[in-house]
């Protein structure tokens, strides 16, 4: 096998991503903890070990950008691989040439599926190592199962598929069956190109969680995982350079009284105040982004001495402008937002983040989803979180 320079075989995760899909319109690109699908897969191949490079398989421009972004390097795949019938081992082995006419040659795949939010990566290390060390031609992931399957015959009756239907064992009693997942199969290169298979040889199952096993297909699973990511991804800190947020509904608590002149007064919070001054000192630049055009805007935005740009009605459009003109990446700027007017400008950062007391579109949306409300202590609790990293 095509070895490094320290002795071990060569690795390399292919992601195919492809800009087309029926049921969910670019799924790929559909965020999940407040991340792109496809650069969730990308994270997960980075952080595996034994994976020597990370390429993503696409024909589409903005999922090759979001790769990009995310660390991975772009294989353009030609329209025939790309329509709804173009298998995945097709689109691998049109990578795995395409790589070998740049100078490239690797002696493992890990096939992972961008579609699959929860890959998790100590147990990609581990079918990775099977491989490498050749203890197996092939290995997959699967989830454990003690349950009892059935099918309907012919008939119409059902028939056991997997036990005997007169014969109830206890579950300790039982050895599992275990199921495919779809999240990741690694395989040797030689082997996958004289079978253009992803099974071939000694075959090894590798156990995931079970939580880990969900795959997007569907709006409903989309849904659910971004639920389960909710509740199982609470990143404590949030690494940034920059902190752009919106005003009502994060500043405030999203009400205003109008006085008889129409002149309105807000409710803000002194300790978000402290921390913006907390962020200020240590450097990290800010912006209030906002659609309302109204003086108390500007007042607190002067009295907070943080830059702002209210009246607009394009945020995605303003933050990319302004993040060109600080030099800031757009991965590196967290957006603080309540309502679905914040959910383009969400949508194009690293971190979009949430208000406790968000529109649910836009929780279901963010990567982090605050404990404080908006009005009441919401900046400050994403500045110390900044801050803390």
């Amino acid at each position: 096998m095509q070895q490094t320079d320290e002795g071990a075989p060569r690795t390399v995760a292919i992601i195919p991503a492809r800009g087309g899909s029926k049921q969910i319109p670019r799924k790929n690109l559909e965020r999940v903890g407040g991340v792109p699908l496809v650069a969730r897969a990308v994270h997960a191949a980075t952080a595996a070990a034994g994976i020597d490079a990370v390429v993503v398989s696409t024909d589409d421009d903005e999922i090759a950008a979001v790769a990009e972004t995310a660390g991975a390097r772009i294989v353009r795949r030609p329209a025939e691989l790309s329509g709804d019938t173009a298998s995945s081992e097709a689109a691998i082995l049109h990578a795995l040439d395409e790589l070998e006419r740049r100078g490239e040659s690797f002696a493992v795949v890990a096939f992972v599926q961008a579609t699959s939010p929860f890959v998790p990566s100590v147990e990609l290390s581990a079918a990775v190592e099977a491989v490498r060390e050749g203890t197996a031609d092939s290995a997959f992931a699967a989830v454990e199962t003690y349950g009892f399957l059935w099918r309907t015959g012919p008939d119409g009756e059902a028939e056991a598929l997997n036990h005997d239907a007169s014969h109830r064992p206890r579950r300790q009693d039982r050895e599992p069956h275990h199921l495919e997942t779809g999240a990741f199969y690694v395989f040797r290169a030689d082997g996958f190109r004289r079978s253009r298979h992803r099974f071939f040889g000694r075959t090894r199952i590798i156990a995931v969680p079970e939580w880990s096993a969900i795959e997007i297909d569907d709006a409903e699973q989309l849904a659910a995982a971004r639920a389960l990511a909710a509740l199982r991804e609470t990143p404590a800190r949030i690494p940034v350079r920059a902190v752009v947020t919106d005003f009502d509904g994060v500043h405030t608590d999203d009400t205003a009284i109008v006085d008889a002149d129409g002149g309105e007064r807000v409710r803000v919070s002194r300790e978000d105040g402290m921390g913006v001054a907390l962020l200020r000192r240590a450097g990290v630049p800010m912006l209030i982004l906002s659609t309302e055009v109204n003086p108390v805007v500007r007042a607190r935005a002067d009295k907070l001495r943080v830059p702002v740009l209210h009246g607009i009605d394009d945020k995605e459009d303003a933050l990319r402008r302004w993040a060109q003109e600080q030099g800031m990446p757009l991965a590196d700027i967290a957006y603080l937002g309540n309502d679905v007017n914040d959910l383009p400008a969400m949508r194009i950062v690293g971190w979009p983040v949430a208000v406790a007391d968000a529109h649910p579109l836009v929780r279901a949306e963010a990567r982090v989803v605050l404990h404080r409300r908006g009005g009441d202590g919401a900046v400050r609790e994403l500045v110390e979180r900044v801050l803390s990293s």
